[in-house]
Order: C-alpha cells, then structure tokens, then sequence
C-alpha cells in the first residue's frame, strides 16, 4: 500500500508541475499575443501614415505636372504666336521698306 500511496503521491505532484507548466505557457501565449496585437497595430499605424504621405506627395505631383503641362503649352502657343507675328512682320516690314526707298530716291537729286 505504501507503495501506491507513494505512487499516487508522485503522480500527483507531476500532475501539478505539469498544470503549473501549462498555466505558464498560456500565460507566455497571452503575453506574446498582446505584444504581437500591440507591434501589429503600431505598424498598421505606420502603413496608414505612409500611405496617406504618400498620396499627398502624388497629388503634389500630379498638381505640378499638369502646372507644367499648362506652362509649357502656353509657353507653346506663344512661340507659335510668336513666329507668325514674326512670318507677319517681315511681309510688312517689306512692303513698308518699299515705300520709303521710293520716297528716300525721290529725295536724291
């Protein structure tokens, strides 16, 4: 009977390191768990802040870009302007040339 009874007692005691076992690692599995949550939400955080930065700055560009598009098309058309004013210009600064070689010849004795 001693025997048994030493038996039961030491299966007893197992039984109790291997529950205390057991309740520390579920505790240890909450513990990481929450630490987990607690990185995951940082770095969703994170993502969120990127993310809006991110949209920002592409809208900054595409502000500028079309800025520019609209620079460089204005700055287009004023060349265009430009040179016919200037194709414009030299038809009359021909014809207007005529008229004063006659007019300086008549001058001349």
């Amino acid at each position: 009977m001693e025997n048994s009874d030493s038996k039961i007692a030491e299966l007893t005691e197992s039984r109790q390191e291997l529950l205390g076992r057991i309740q520390n690692l579920k505790q240890d599995l909450q513990n990481w768990r929450t630490k987990l949550d607690g990185q995951v939400k940082v770095y969703r955080d994170e993502l969120s802040q990127l993310k809006q930065s991110l949209t920002t700055e592409v809208e900054q560009l595409r502000t500028e870009f079309q800025d520019l598009r609209t620079t460089l098309q204005q700055q287009q058309e004023d060349v265009t302007v430009s040179l016919k004013n200037l194709g414009d210009d030299s038809g009359e600064t021909k014809e207007a040339e005529s008229p004063r070689n006659a007019v300086i010849a008549q001058d001349l004795p």
